[in-house]
């Protein structure tokens, strides 16, 4: 055991060396980055990792930790191999050429290895510390500070950058929220695009399923106390499946992704504005299906080469639509129209058989489909005579118009200034930002079910009914309590917010322009009346916290830092307040 423990110990101080490494290589641009000593310590840090897991791996007695250090030891292996490839394949070349092709493949697979070993220490973490709230709320702010610190290293910038506004973009960044202090496309070089987009990623899927998703990949097995801490993020009931069901939301969302950035590939290969096509391609599938609305192109959507790109924005909306409906939903619904399809060909009754789509699906696709039509149809008649006038064609104003139905459910795209908009028009996208998106997907608000649930509520207490039934179903009054609470928390959280706005920022800053920021901050938008740029510190830490709280949810918050009172087995007398 003793053994094992100092086995421990060197691995995670050989981690921090490949840290070190990976954080001088990409975050210090000195001019002999490429020069051989440098490449070569990169190949003899792969060689010693190599050398110190295979010691490793016949040295564990547990079969899992075998198991976690056969995968570093294979891909490991493959770094190498690759390598060895393209010196043979260039071995007519100087070896100083053929050490510059080698490099990024070294700084690629070290990158990769690091995270696979972040993740298992992650899971180390939440494995002995029980209480799944804390442990999810700080996987964000652990992520929020190490990609704020990334941020800061010289590379990662054109020139320069503030702490703050540092922290300011990686909480933006991890909160899938899109608010910016400072140009993404001019301000960061490629290397702090990539941090940001990296960010993006794991704050929007989660880092806890991602950790979930490489503790059933590697071993094959989970604990019951990480089952606890990743359902609820992954909204699974069950605890048997919960790491499958990790999987599925990993795979989902990396293959939605992949064919996002095909499309979008296909809609910009002509655009000679943009250089890197396929890096812009990827860049903005990840961020419109984790509804962040980064962009890497000057003035994102509103730039004059991609304005009016309808193909795009059509098919960033569909990105839009598909991470903020959330992966169950999806399936659910697709298998829904499997079996419609099955039945129309084998003539076999299968959906009055079974219950194929839940409650939950049917709430989430009618209050979404009745937002963006109404959002659709509002903004098209308010906006026909104003933003729509820069669109020539039927089609083109249709498509605006869409777009601007879609953005503020957290995704946070501008395809118009939101300056010329009319104030009716910026009344109703505040309120389609504070709805948001579905729960457990990338979307930020009060979700579309809270909001359901609340209507639907008011008119069951008008009609004098004490429970809410719907679709043959009766919704639980723990769902009703939990969606009023999650109303109020967020009410109190906003108005805070811009009160406290107010008070830094100078005498006679629009209400309005201050309450649509604290919106979308704490919906995890990204829209803005170009303001944000122009916030003293004090009131971009008011909006970094909003953001923070508007994406891990303060009710979640509050669960883990509150005692849970045990089960009371009694109860005390009614009593009515009055309420008028």
């Amino acid at each position: 055991m003793k053994k094992e423990s100092l086995l421990n110990y060197l691995y995670r101080f050989f981690d921090i060396i490949v840290l070190l490494f990976i954080v001088f290589d990409f975050g210090y641009d000195f001019e002999d980055n490429y020069d051989s000593l440098h490449i070569v310590g990169l190949i003899l840090l792969s060689v010693g990792l190599l050398a110190f897991n295979t010691f490793k791996f016949f040295n564990y007695s547990f079969k899992s930790n075998k198991k976690v250090v056969l995968i570093n030891m294979i891909l490991l292996v493959i770094l190498l191999v690759i390598c060895g490839i393209i010196w043979l394949l260039n071995s007519s070349f100087p070896a100083y050429y053929i050490l510059q092709k080698i490099k990024p493949v070294l700084e690629g697979g070290l990158i990769f290895y690091f995270l696979l070993r972040l993740m298992v220490f992650v899971r180390y973490i939440y494995d002995i510390y029980f209480n799944p709230a804390i442990v999810f709320v700080g996987s964000f702010m652990i992520l929020v500070l190490i990609g704020s610190f990334l941020l800061m290293l010289p590379s990662a910038t054109t020139n320069g950058i503030s702490y703050t506004n540092a922290l300011f973009t990686a909480t933006s960044a991890v909160c899938v929220t899109g608010l910016t202090v400072v140009d993404t496309a001019v301000d960061f070089t490629i290397v702090g695009q990539s941090i940001i987009i990296v960010l993006i990623q794991l704050g929007g899927i989660g880092i806890l399923t991602f950790t979930s998703f490489f503790a059933f990949f590697f071993r094959g097995s989970s604990s019951f106390k990480e089952g606890l801490n990743t359902r609820d993020f992954i909204a699974n009931d069950g605890l048997k499946d919960v790491f499958r069901a990790a999987l599925n939301v990993v795979i989902f969302t990396l293959g939605v992704e992949l064919v996002g950035a095909l499309f979008i590939y296909s809609s910009i290969i002509d655009n000679p504005a943009i250089e890197n096509d396929f890096y812009f391609s990827i860049f903005h599938s990840v961020s419109a299906f984790c509804n962040a609305g980064f962009s890497i192109i000057p003035g994102g959507m509103l730039n004059e080469t991609i304005f009016f790109n309808y193909y795009l924005q059509w098919i960033i909306m569909l990105m839009i639509i598909l991470g903020g409906l959330e992966h169950n939903i999806v399936l659910n619904f697709f298998y829904y129209l499997k079996t419609y399809v099955v039945e129309l060909f084998k003539k076999k009754i299968v959906h009055k058989k079974i219950r194929i789509i839940t409650v939950n699906t049917k709430i989430v696709i009618y209050t979404t489909l009745l937002l963006l039509v109404g959002g659709f149809v509002f903004l098209f008649i308010s906006e026909y005579n104003n933003t729509l006038l820069e669109h020539n064609t039927v089609f083109g104003k249709i498509t605006a118009a869409s777009f601007n139905a879609v953005s503020p459910r957290t995704a946070g795209f501008n395809a118009v200034d939101y300056e010329k908009m009319n104030v009716p028009s910026l009344l109703f996208v505040i309120f389609l930002m504070w709805i948001g998106g579905s729960p457990a997907s990338t979307a930020g608000g009060i979700k579309t079910s809270t909001f359901a649930l609340a209507t639907l509520n008011i008119f069951a207490v008008a009609r004098g009914k004490s429970r809410i039934q719907i679709f043959g179903r009766r919704i639980s009054s723990e769902s009703t309590s939990r969606a009023f609470a999650i109303l109020c928390i967020s009410l109190i959280t906003i108005g805070v917010s811009i009160m406290a706005v107010l008070i830094f920022e100078p005498k006679g800053t629009p209400l309005l322009t201050v309450a649509f920021e604290c919106f979308s901050a704490y919906s995890t938008v990204g829209l803005s009346l170009n303001f944000t740029q122009t916030l003293s510190e004090p009131s971009k830490l008011v909006l970094i916290l909003c953001m923070f709280i508007g994406r891990i949810g303060m009710l979640n918050l509050m669960v883990g830092l509150l005692r849970r009172l045990n089960h009371q087995f009694y109860e005390y007398p009614k009593e009515n307040i009055l309420i008028n």
